[in-house]
């Protein structure tokens, strides 16, 4: 009698688990299109970003020569032109991530002065876990 019972539980189990499954539909044919949809986009927006990038490096490099080694300047160019995006995921075209084609802009307030140190104090910390 136990043995029948056992049985039929898994029996039961598995058809549960079969109809879950059955429930959960892979989306191949979405993904396909959107990996797609990636791709002719990356073979537009990749060069685009690679020659922005390539000219801000230059143009970074010229900026610290000219202002004879002052790496603020050439940093104001170079944060911005290299930093970003480099690829388009799925992820982005969906709207679940961003598109950067800009890297974040550097700013000497947020970086210190030239010798790594800033010059506004750290905040204060309150309210932490073990306060």
């Amino acid at each position: 009698m136990w043995r029948r019972t056992v049985v039929a539980m898994a029996v039961v189990a598995v058809m549960a688990r079969a109809a879950m499954a059955a429930d959960e539909e892979p989306h191949y044919w979405s993904d396909a299109g959107w990996g797609l949809l990636a791709v002719v986009c990356n073979v537009f927006y990749m060069p685009v970003k690679i020659v922005y990038s390539t000219v801000g490096t230059v143009t970074g490099g010229l900026a610290y020569v000219v202002t004879v080694g002052d790496d603020e300047v050439a940093q104001r160019v170079w944060s911005p032109s290299v930093g970003g995006s480099y690829v388009v995921t799925p992820a982005m075209l969906r709207g679940d991530e961003p598109i950067l084609f800009n890297g974040v802009s550097y700013s000497s307030e947020e970086h210190g002065s030239a010798a790594g140190v800033s010059s506004e104090p750290l905040p204060a910390r309150s309210g932490g876990p073990h306060e």
